[in-house]
């Protein structure tokens, strides 16, 4: 009998939260329509925040405040330089919940984003509402720049995964995931989202050959 009630107990709870969550929204995620035009020199996180911002206020969606998604690696410090902490992308984004250009649910707050989400080709739209080539389009466009782990924080500085910070558009390369959630394996690696494989190099051409186009995840962060 106690088990029986404490399982009822449990389902009202589960139903309750459910029910605050909304099933749509206003937009809050999107896909950039388009990258920086250098490559993955997006000019540094300021720069690709703005590309987000100036997206969003197009689409009619300027009044939120926008966030780019993406981790820059801690540098170390040396004689007078102060060494500078990370910064993950999870935590640059707001807390959710998230709905794309159509107010669908992409994700109900960060735990649900980086284990579970809706992230998908078909509801990782840009902000203009419309769909984002993938595997098996002509180009291919599904690397989108992270430079994140799957929980959405920066890699160790030894190896470069950002490309110089998000500011180089030359040699290098970027950590990217695939919004189509599909690669050329039926592996986790190339499922992600945000945590895929590391870019050919950092110029606009290496991204194109890598299967991307410089494009970024936006999210609003209010």
């Amino acid at each position: 009998m106690r088990k029986s009630l404490a399982l009822a107990a449990s389902a009202v709870v589960l139903l309750a939260a459910c029910a605050t969550q909304p099933a749509t929204g206003p937009m809050s995620f999107f896909v950039s329509s388009t990258g920086s035009g250098k490559g993955a020199d997006l000019g540094g996180l300021a720069g690709a925040d703005a590309l987000c911002q100036k997206l969003a206020a197009n689409a009619g969606a300027g009044a939120k405040t926008w966030r780019a998604y993406l981790s820059v690696p801690p540098t170390f410090g040396s004689g007078t330089t102060a060494a500078v902490p990370a910064v993950n992308a999870r935590d640059r984004i707001g807390s959710g919940p998230w709905f794309n250009a159509k107010g669908e649910l992409i994700a109900r707050d960060l735990a649900h984003l980086h284990n579970g989400n809706n992230i998908s080709k078909a509801t990782a739209l840009d902000e203009k509402g419309n769909p984002v080539r993938g595997r098996g389009d002509t180009p291919n466009e599904h690397d989108i720049l992270t430079g994140s782990r799957a929980d959405g924080t920066a890699f160790a500085p030894q190896t470069d995964t950002t490309c110089g910070a998000w500011t180089k558009s030359g040699e290098g390369s970027a950590i990217v995931g695939h919004h189509d959630r599909i690669g050329p394996l039926p592996e986790n690696w190339a499922k992600s989202w945000n945590f895929s494989h590391q870019s050919a190099g950092c110029s606009q051409e290496a991204l194109i050959r890598t299967g991307g186009s410089g494009r970024l995840y936006c999210f609003a962060t209010n």
